[in-house]
């Protein structure tokens, strides 16, 4: 007996405390990818101090898990610094670390690191993002669309969608790439024309790191307008195979990852969400169901080569609630009673899968990039939501893209950079839709009936040049691009959408910064509005390229010891050539929110618009256990309709303030907390007049905005405190991870537009006016999100 408890003993221990583990990696030339040798690896915080061997490889032992930052620097090249490597027992850690160039002489040997990464041709306006930041962040829930909120210059909203407002822009102005391949979407239940959806799509588990630029795009990056989010996946492991396991509060996700060659390996992850159980027990109107993959092969034939496959998918179900209780005279019952009348069941797909070679060379590289993206939306509405009865909505659409993008980037001597490229897009979007609406010139619904088939194609070109100065004191950086197609006669000319970009760094102090950039950028309006037809005839032939022209500038202080960065930054954003509603006769930027389709109408390339603002950042990476982000936004956003007054926009937030922080305690505990303040958002108020005609009303059943009140009114400013606290195990062959979350801990009353309904009797029949046949009587409900959301959380690692 005491034998078999002294092997029990000696396999738990083993099991539990393993021995500690190590990291391991090979250090590259950014531009090149050849070894850099002889670089030396520090862990801040540690007296362990390696030298990477002549082929660029090392190897740390004996490291406690725990998160750790890691120094790489080597002479004549910048100094690299890995945030917040996460080393568990189980998995010894991998890192690859790129090292830029310095435009300095050899003599120089100590180089200065900045704690925020920056690029030549975006030397502000970029903020770097890691996975352990994303996957803690309180409110957070592991996904990056509501994690970046915790940066200057993005709003927070106050709904249950992952709508991006950055700068002032619309949620349609912003583009996303994954390894240099473009995702055009990275939500589930997407916004047709927008970028927005209650859910993000990319599994956090895959992301290595994400840059995001609110400005000073990089010039192979088209299209964009308001911000850039450029995610780098995880390289796969070559060395072992593991497996995560997620089970959050809203799915299931599973990650694999390994092997599948002597110098090539894949990940993969898949998730399923039981969203529909959860929202059936609480007994909401909708039930979604979301399923997703992401995926990413590399294969390393040699140093010289690399191959690159990144997937991803959705499949996502939103259906209504028809079993729930609408009868009772209760708030909630009478919300949830409009919400059953109004929203449409919603079936949605979409995949994009892309490969990328690289082909470094000794001054040199090329990349080439080939992809194809589709995205098929379908929504749908019954009378009474019988499904024996006819269809009041019925909307049909699918947007395909087929592109490839050809890079060449040369490193001369001497501080010198030169980028050029070209690329070519095919597009194919078709549309089948049936549903009513009302005209507000003859007052009166409308039946809109129409089929649309549309395909063209793009075209691209860009180039840049970047040279430093005086001991790299000086970055200079210019560049050209241009985007046409064969739509129509307005964007066909190159001349007609040069796109010059110009960009400045002065280290004026070793630790102080100036940078500035200015540029004009382009975007396509969106196939919803390129598509649409009256007629059979295609309406929107004669739009253009949406026009803005920005300037930014702004000083930065880093603390290189500290791990600390300071930024003040203004910005002014100037939009010409902006869709207007020829029917509403105002900008589609003071619409707000539209959860369905956006732009599908007659439209004119005629408004203006402006926003403005300033920055101010105060970052703390991880130190000694504490970390912490502090980020005051002041933005006013206006757009002009055909009268040619601005009038503030729906995305005019004014004051934005985001305090996040956290601290690694004893015993593998962390605790965090983000406290968000947002200022009240404009509205405009619905019509009682026109919503509440008869026939009206029992056509569409919802409020129809009066434009002549437009954004005249604000939702109040609204403010909550999100907690979470972790808890991590290490053992030999297995990671846990148990985490709490709480959104809004002091059940702050978050206010939105109150929903106007018309007043029903003890069946839920709407109630004539009694001095007026033609009409409903009104009734307004509240709109608020006052819940406290606690969710709990478990991550295993084998």
């Amino acid at each position: 007996m005491k034998f078999l408890q002294l092997a029990f003993f000696i396999f738990l221990s083993s099991f539990c405390f393993g021995q500690n583990s190590s990291v391991s990696g090979k250090i590259k030339d950014f531009d090149t990818s050849e070894p850099v040798p002889f670089a030396l690896v520090s862990i801040q915080g540690l007296s362990v101090t390696v030298t990477a061997d002549i082929d660029g490889l090392f190897v740390i032992q004996d490291i406690a898990p725990g998160f750790y930052n890691l120094e790489i620097s080597a002479l004549g090249y910048e100094k690299y610094v890995v945030f917040e490597l996460e080393i568990t027992r189980d998995r010894p850690a991998e890192v690859e670390g790129l090292l830029r160039v310095a435009s300095i002489g050899l003599k120089e040997v100590e180089i200065k690191a900045s704690s925020i990464s920056r690029s030549e041709e975006s030397p502000l306006s970029a903020r770097s993002i890691g996975t352990s930041e994303i996957k803690r962040n309180p409110g957070g829930g592991r996904d990056i669309s509501k994690v970046i909120r915790v940066l200057p210059g993005v709003a927070i909203i106050p709904t249950f969608r992952n709508d991006i407002i950055i700068r002032g822009g619309a949620a349609n102005e912003n583009r996303f790439y994954i390894d240099g391949i473009e995702i055009p979407n990275i939500n589930h239940f997407a916004t047709q024309g927008a970028s927005g959806g209650p859910v993000g799509l990319i599994n956090v588990d895959l992301i290595n790191e994400v840059e995001f630029y609110s400005g000073s795009f990089p010039v192979a990056r088209g299209n964009a307008l308001s911000s850039l989010m450029e995610f780098s996946f995880k390289e796969p492991r070559t060395d072992k195979r593991t497996l995560n396991m997620v089970v959050g509060s809203s799915d299931l996700g599973v990650t694999v990852e390994g092997p599948t060659g002597a110098k090539s390996g894949m990940v993969l992850s898949v998730r399923r969400s039981y969203l529909q159980a959860l929202f059936a027990l609480l007994e909401l109107p909708f039930l979604p169901t979301y399923n997703d993959y992401n995926l990413k092969w590399s294969w390393r034939p040699d140093d010289r080569n690399k191959i690159t496959i990144i997937s991803l998918g959705a499949l996502d179900d939103f259906n209504l609630n028809l079993k729930l209780k609408t009868t009772a005279d209760d708030e909630n019952f009478l919300r949830n009673r409009y919400l059953l009348e109004n929203l449409v069941t919603n079936k949605q797909w979409n995949y994009t899968i892309g490969t990328r070679w690289d082909n470094f060379r000794e001054n040199s590289s090329w990349s080439v990039v080939v992809s194809r993206n589709m995205l098929q939306n379908e929504a749908f509405k019954y009378i009474n939501n019988d499904e024996s009865l006819s269809k009041t909505f019925d909307y049909v659409s699918r947007e395909q893209e087929n592109k490839i993008r050809i890079e060449r980037k040369l490193f001369p001597q001497k501080g010198w950079r030169f980028l050029y490229g070209l690329g070519l897009e095919r597009s194919v979007y078709s549309n089948r839709s049936a549903f009513a609406d009302f005209n507000p010139l003859i007052s009166d619904t409308v039946f809109v009936n129409y089929r649309s088939d549309l395909s063209f194609n793009k075209a691209q070109a860009f180039f840049q040049l970047s040279k430093s100065l005086f001991n790299n004191k000086v970055t200079m950086s210019g560049g050209m691009r241009t985007d046409v197609n064969d739509f129509g006669s307005e964007m066909r000319n190159p001349l007609d959408q040069l796109s010059p970009r110009i960009s400045l760094k002065w280290q004026f102090k070793p630790n102080w910064s100036f940078n500035a950039g200015s540029g004009i950028y382009y975007q396509l309006p969106p196939y919803t509005a390129l598509g649409f037809r009256s007629n059979d005839v295609l309406v929107n032939t004669g739009m253009k390229y949406i026009r803005n022209d920005q300037l930014a500038a702004g000083i930065q202080f880093d603390s290189e010891k500290s791990n600390r960065t300071i930024t003040l930054e203004g910005f002014y954003k100037k939009y010409s050539q902006y869709p207007i509603s020829v029917l509403r006769g105002i900008s589609l930027a003071n619409f707000g929110a539209d959860f369905g389709v956006i732009g599908n109408e007659d439209l004119s390339s005629s408004g203006l618009g402006r926003a403005y603002g300033l920055e101010l950042l105060l970052r703390q990476k991880l130190y000694n256990g504490f970390y912490g982000i502090v980020a005051y936004t002041f933005v006013r956003s206006e757009f002009t309709g055909v009268d040619g007054k601005y009038v503030a926009s729906s995305w005019d937030s004014r004051h934005l303030l985001s305090m996040t922080g956290g601290v690694q305690l004893k015993r593998n505990y962390e605790v965090g907390f983000r406290f968000a303040y947002s200022g009240g958002l404009p509205y405009t108020p619905d019509s009682e007049e026109a919503s509440l005609d008869v026939s009206t009303w029992d056509a569409i059943r919802v409020g129809i905005p009066d434009y002549t009140r437009l954004n005249s009114q604000r939702i109040e400013s609204f403010h909550q405190l999100d907690v979470r606290v972790d808890k991590k195990w290490y053992f030999a062959k297995w990671t846990l991870n148990l985490f709490l979350d709480i959104q809004n801990v002091y059940n702050n009353v978050i206010p939105l537009k109150p929903t106007l309904d018309v007043l029903r009797d003890e069946n839920g029949n709407p109630i004539v006016d009694p001095n007026n046949a033609s009409r409903y009587l009104p009734n307004y409900l509240v709109n608020s999100n006052n819940s406290v959301l606690p969710s709990i959380g478990l991550i295993i690692e084998l």
